[in-house]
């Protein structure tokens, strides 16, 4: 009788793995490549405001004649600073379509205060869905949109959806803010 108490037990053990599947974990950071290392960022108001003020967030894109970082905060407002003053050429690549980059209204779990974060610009169900890079549409209030697929996304709640059909959230990347000595933003992803 104990062999078959074994034999049962082995049963409803090989059971329960078969019947849960091998979802991968996901991670709050993307494993996408992304970097770029700006020294001094109050020369972008608009970037130097994204980084200070809770709520705040604006985008890092490059200009169409690949002179110049153009930093737009919801408002439409741009600071265009050339990107010789800024990388002086390092190598820099920016995600799929360019960054949003602002600080957190609230401390994330586990953290004293808000920090700053960076997610990619292009909607992450789009490219995962269709291989493309369909830009995002800063909003106040700490929301993006994508006028695609129709989802808004929360800057303030991980980049997760806030409006539209279910999905992923937005690609986030490793960022660092160095406010002193020199105000420093390092975005440096795998």
């Amino acid at each position: 009788m104990e062999k078959r108490n074994y034999y049962l037990l082995f049963i409803v053990f090989s059971l329960l793995f078969i019947a849960c599947k091998d979802e991968k974990v996901t991670s709050t950071y993307s494993d996408r490549q992304a970097r770029l290392t700006i020294e001094n960022i109050i020369q972008a108001s608009v970037l130097f405001t994204a980084c200070g003020s809770s709520g705040e967030y604006c985008t890092i894109t490059i200009s169409n004649d690949g002179q110049r970082f153009l930093f737009t905060d919801a408002a439409g407002r741009t600071d265009p600073i050339n990107i010789t003053a800024i990388t002086a050429y390092n190598n820099y690549y920016l995600g799929l379509s360019g960054f949003i980059v602002g600080k957190l209204t609230i401390p994330e779990v586990g953290e004293d205060s808000p920090r700053v974060v960076c997610y990619d610009l292009a909607c992450s169900n789009c490219y995962q869905e269709y291989s493309i890079t369909k830009p995002l549409t800063l909003q106040s209030g700490g929301y993006a949109k994508c006028y695609n697929c129709g989802r808004a996304y929360n800057l303030n709640d991980v980049g997760n959806i806030s409006d539209g059909p279910a999905g992923r959230p937005l690609y986030r990347y490793r960022v660092r803010y160095y406010p002193s000595p020199n105000y420093t933003l390092s975005i440096q992803n795998p």
